[in-house]
């Protein structure tokens, strides 16, 4: 009997309260309006109870999305492929980072891009930053708490007081963890970009690989260990720089 094939009806897949792990076996495709040659897998959003929406973009030959932020800001990662964004061309590992109120333009021959949109929360006296554009593998990694064998990459700059949001990659080496059990106000989404490992989410355990998206509702508890033979990377998203009674509630919390 062959075991290459899941079980009908079986998926690691699993939604609760305070988190969810979405694999890629339960994507469903979408049409977003201003996306065309474009296949959207909205992975998570409010109607879950998270405060941010994460998007996973397939676009196709010829493929463009047009809009305008809004009052949200957005966020784009490069997976694989190419596009141009707004006239900049980005490649795999690229990204660019958008404020709200901002016209977009996207264009490609064939790109996979997951997108963070979250609304912006505004600091009195602080301007919106500019939107910028950069190479994760030009972002120099910082051993986390001392840790060289887990590594961050900012990929947004947390010390602007203008951003109230922060993208980050997370390199663990085989072995390595998450150096105790997290209980923060942060919220994130997650995306595993290689390798893989087992997740603790409030009192339950998880294996993860690549491809899986996590969303972790602020005061989760949450913790990881690496899993062999190579590192684990995964892209992660959480809010930063805001008071407490700023930030938006979790309908679920």
């Amino acid at each position: 009997m062959s075991h290459s094939q899941p079980l009908p009806g079986v998926s690691r897949t699993i939604i609760r309260d305070r988190y969810a792990l979405i694999g890629p076996d339960s994507h469903v495709p979408s049409v977003l309006p201003g996306w065309n040659q474009t296949t959207a897998h909205i992975l998570i959003s409010p109607a879950m109870g998270a405060g941010l929406v994460q998007t996973l973009l397939v676009l196709a030959d010829k493929a463009s999305g047009t809009g305008n932020t809004g009052e949200e800001q957005h966020f784009l990662f490069v997976l694989d492929g190419s596009c141009r964004l707004n006239g900049k061309s980005l490649s795999a590992g690229h990204y660019g980072w958008l404020p709200p109120s901002t016209k977009f333009d996207v264009q490609s021959s064939g790109a996979k891009i997951m997108r963070f949109a979250k609304r912006y929360e505004p600091l009195a006296g602080t301007p919106v930053p500019a939107a910028f554009f950069g190479d994760s593998a030009k972002v120099a990694e910082t051993p986390f708490l001392g840790d060289p064998h887990a590594r961050l990459r900012g990929l947004i700059p947390e010390t602007d007081l203008g951003h109230d949001f922060a993208v980050n990659i997370f390199t663990f080496d085989p072995g390595a963890t998450l150096p105790f059990v997290e209980i923060h106000i942060m919220e994130h989404g997650l995306l595993v970009l290689e390798g893989g490992g087992v997740y603790r989410l409030n009192d339950d355990w998880h294996p993860v690989a690549q491809g899986d998206v996590i969303w972790m509702a602020p005061y989760c508890p949450q913790w990881f260990i690496a899993k062999g033979p190579g590192p684990t990377r995964y892209l992660y998203s959480k809010n930063v720089n805001r008071e407490p009674q700023n930030l938006p509630l979790n309908p679920k919390g």
